[in-house]
């Protein structure tokens, strides 16, 4: 009795060794069979996912959200449209598509139109920039369309990654814009991006994850033609750092944005009240241009007013994910005009920012970084240098018209205004005068504390 026992337990093993090896093996068979066929963009996600499919809206009622008016109405009859704004230009397909990357990219759809080539960017009126960006081809009623090679569930979403590398840049005209566009296909959609950077996307990897459950694509090392239900050529933009929701796609606010963000970088304070800790500061350091001359003065004084100072260099600010969590522990944020002040968007509402402002920087430090501050919860303070505390009044003297009539060189084009403003000036701060500055940032941070 106990050898069949033994007999029976070892049958009982070898049938379920045979049952776990044959459900192992059917997945390598399947992509060994279909190969040509096989979706190398998280295949498991899509599977995973499809139980939700029903439970969102249609693909065309969720495109038709990008496009209002007579472009929505001409979405929907022709199944092809163009939003074009002063800033973006966004166009849309709702029919099937197919995308060839093997030579640059090239949309064909069955819309009867004429044949178009876009730029995928989000800044259209920055034509300086617009030179560096690949354009993509839109050909209509193409009569002999290459062959599908892959087919997808879920929509295409082509963007470029430009010439990134400067934070706000790659927030204002990318990031926020890709938000705008896709938030409401919650995650549906696969991103091919043109100009492929590989430095962008391990950047922004926690924020492209969260807009796409798919790999984003490279298309210049994918080289072969994929077929789409639907497509999105380029991204909606409204403002700078700004979102608009009473502009298309509706209903989005920078709040909405600040939560994503917070949720995709687990960032810990949503309000200032929540840091229980010595009020910290945080001091941007420029290295190039628009540099704190007498740096350690001032860092000095901070730390005499009370509070515990983070000095953020470029290297210490390289790495976005812990960088954010360190610019959210902070009750202030204090820098010159530049795009390392974009990182008030990690602040939790209540907090503090202080802006250098630079001569002839007055309505870019406004627009850029105060005004967006307001909108975000935070409390703005501007600090409008003096005359003599720019070096550019020991290059040409206090009364020559770069210093007293900054009209004058902005009369003079953009490329003139940079060369003198942006990349020729350093700063050598009135300590006295700026602590009277930082003291009411002191005060509207002990307040918002005792308020939360």
């Amino acid at each position: 009795m106990e050898s069949k026992n033994i007999w029976m337990e070892k049958n009982r093993r070898r049938l379920l060794f045979g049952a776990i090896t044959f459900l192992l093996i059917i997945p390598l068979l399947f992509v060994d069979f279909f190969g040509e066929n096989f979706i190398p963009f998280n295949p498991w996600m899509e599977e995973s996912s499809s139980s939700t499919i029903e439970e969102q809206k249609p693909l065309k009622s969720l495109l038709a959200r990008l496009v209002t008016g007579k472009d929505r109405r001409k979405l929907q009859t022709s199944g092809f449209a163009c939003d074009i704004a002063e800033n973006s230009i966004v166009c849309l397909s709702n029919q099937p598509v197919r995308i060839d990357t093997r030579n640059n990219i090239t949309i064909y759809d069955s819309s009867n139109e004429e044949e178009s080539s876009v730029k995928p960017y989000a800044l259209q009126k920055d034509k300086y920039l617009l030179q560096f960006i690949s354009p993509v081809k839109i050909l209509h009623r193409n009569s002999n369309p290459p062959v599908c090679q892959y087919n997808h569930e879920i929509p295409a979403v082509i963007f470029s990654s430009g010439i990134s590398g400067n934070l706000f840049h790659e927030f204002n005209d990318i990031i926020i814009p890709l938000f705008l566009t896709t938030k409401h296909f919650q995650s549906r959609v696969l991103v091919i991006l043109e100009d492929y950077s590989p430095t962008f996307v391990i950047k922004f990897s926690k924020i492209l994850s969260r807009l796409s459950d798919y790999e984003v694509m490279n298309p210049s090392a994918n080289q072969t033609v994929h077929c789409f239900p639907g497509s999105i050529l380029g991204l909606k933009y409204h403002d700078n750092l700004a979102l608009n929701p009473k502009n298309i796609p509706e209903g989005y606010t920078i709040r909405d944005f600040q939560k994503f963000l917070f949720e995709a970088y687990n960032l810990k304070y949503t309000h200032v009240s929540q840091i229980r800790k010595k009020p910290t500061m945080m001091l941007i350091s420029r290295e190039k241009t628009r540099k704190f001359l007498n740096q350690d003065e001032m860092v000095a004084m901070i730390r005499r007013l009370g509070f515990h100072v983070i000095i953020a260099t470029t290297k210490v600010a390289s790495n976005l994910t812990s960088f954010a969590s360190v610019v959210n522990s902070c009750n202030v944020l204090v820098g010159a005009h530049g795009a390392g002040l974009t990182n008030e968007m990690f602040l939790p509402a209540g907090a503090v920012l202080v802006q250098v402002e630079p001569i002839g920087m007055e309505w870019a430090s406004a627009h850029y970084y105060g005004d967006p501050a307001r909108t975000m919860g935070l409390h703005y303070l501007r600090y409008k240098i003096e005359p003599e505390e720019s070096s550019l009044s020991e290059v040409y003297g206090l009364n020559n018209s770069v210093i007293t009539d900054p009209e004058s060189i902005y009369a003079m084009g953009y490329r003139e205004v940079k060369a003198v403003y942006l990349d020729q000036q350093d700063l050598r701060i009135n300590i006295v005068r700026f602590r009277e500055t930082l003291l009411h940032a002191l005060q509207l941070v002990r307040k918002a504390s005792s308020s939360g």
